[in-house]
């Protein structure tokens, strides 16, 4: 029942969701690992560019 009310989110959201978490994930690895950190922005990288070419359409 609790699923009833719950919102639907879009593709668009997931995905900016998706890079916040990326972006916070990268942040703090670039203190102490960055061959790590650079692979979180580089996948952050790929998400913001779906991000774009959803918008564009």
């Amino acid at each position: 029942m609790l699923g009833l009310f719950k919102k639907k989110t879009s593709k668009l959201e997931k995905l900016q969701k998706e890079y916040e978490k990326l972006m916070s994930e990268w942040h703090k690895l670039s203190t102490t690992n960055r061959s790590e950190s650079d692979k979180k922005y580089a996948e952050a990288q790929k998400v913001i560019e779906q991000i774009e070419v959803l918008k564009s359409n």
